[in-house]
């Protein structure tokens, strides 16, 4: 599941609460400093993975495995990567969903509504820039929290691949 716009602290408590109103048990992905000390089991039992961004290495295949043999997981992927403005989006969100034959559902909160939900369940085609193409559609005109901080939704890997 992607959590976007990521734009605030804010979005961490709106998520896990539109999650919780609507039944979804998820788990979530957050840089490993959050786990560290009297703060660590309380992030776990809230459903958090942490995750070491100075090692980025294996991470998405490491991630998918933990598709295997569950019957259900919901993984928060804040495909941002950061809460400040990008000029990218992080490819993990996407590769994981690859990788474990799992769709994507697209999250949101949005400030300009002040509404937040569930989107498409989008199913990685192995086709990134049409499926980037529906993630953009359905986020458009959405604005984070911090509306300065929500950049363009663009993959660094789109970038790279060769033009028709």
């Amino acid at each position: 599941m992607i959590a976007a716009p990521h734009t605030s602290n804010w979005d961490f408590p709106l998520t896990l609460a539109l999650a919780r109103v609507n039944g979804v048990k998820i788990s979530w992905l957050g840089k490993q400093s959050l786990f560290r000390g009297p703060a660590g089991p309380i992030m776990r039992r809230l459903g958090g993975v942490p995750i070491d961004r100075s090692a980025p290495g294996g991470m998405v295949t490491s991630l998918a495995k933990e598709f295997i043999g569950r019957d259900r997981l919901v993984l928060v992927v804040p495909a941002e990567g950061t809460r400040s403005l990008t000029e990218h989006w992080k490819s993990g969100f996407y590769r994981i969903a690859e990788q474990a034959g799992v769709p994507i559902v697209c999250a949101f909160v949005d400030r300009r509504t002040r509404t937040g939900g569930f989107g498409p369940v989008i199913f990685p085609s192995g086709d990134l820039v049409a499926d980037m193409d529906r993630i953009r559609d359905f986020y458009t005109g959405m604005e984070g929290l911090k509306p300065d901080r929500f950049g363009e939704i663009r993959l660094r890997d789109e970038d790279a691949l060769p033009i028709d």
